[in-house]
This record gives structure tokens, sequence and C-alpha cells, in this order.
């Protein structure tokens, strides 16, 4: 017999969460701290010999935006929906680009997805 496979959820409808550290500039752009190291005997014994133990990713205006409202409260939905007023783009639009940004950060575990529900 297979297994019973759990189907994909919407994306729209799940709820991105932050799991990085990062910071605010004062025009509201967002840089994000990614750390160079993360596997436990190089964080204890190499980070603290570097200069700069991690990588800042600064963000464009949109990716700052989106960054800055994946506090877990709301869905990539409601998000699209905010960002397509602000920048008066088509919904379709903010969709595509909140998909592709969300996919990418949570492939590189800067981002959690939690269920709406």
């Amino acid at each position: 017999m297979k297994a019973k496979q759990e189907e994909p959820a919407n994306l729209l409808t799940l709820k991105p969460k932050r799991n990085l550290e990062w910071e605010k500039q004062p025009d509201d752009k967002v840089v994000l701290l990614i750390p160079k190291f993360t596997n436990r005997f190089l964080v204890r014994w190499f980070v603290p010999l570097l200069a700069k133990p991690r990588i800042k990713l600064k963000l464009d205006e949109r990716g700052s935006y989106v960054w800055a409202r994946c506090d877990g409260t709301m869905t990539v939905a409601d998000i699209g929906e905010q960002m397509s007023a602000k920048f008066d783009e088509p919904l379709d639009t903010s969709y595509e680009r909140i998909g592709k940004f969300v996919s990418r950060f949570v492939q590189d575990k800067f981002l959690v997805l939690d269920s709406a529900g």
C-alpha cells in the first residue's frame, strides 16, 4: 500500500515568521544578519576569531516591507494585499513576488511557515 501523502498547503494561507537576526535602517530598509557558520564546532572555535562573523544582506524597499511583516501573525495573502495597496501594483504581481521571496527564504531557513489555523 502506498503511504498517504499530505497535500501541500496553500502558500497564501500560511503565516511566515522570521528565523534570523536583522536590523532596521533609518530609511526603513532591512539588513539581514546571516551567520557565516552554523556548525556547532565551527561556531565555537572559528567564529570568535572572525572580525565579521555574519554576512549582511541588504533588502530592497519591497523586500524590507515584506520582511517587516513576517512576524507570524499575518498570512502571505494579507501581506500581499497590503503590499499591492502600498506600491500600487496588481495583486497578482504582489503574490508572485512574495511567493518567490518567502519560498527562497524558507529554503534558506531565514523564515518558517506556520499554518493559519
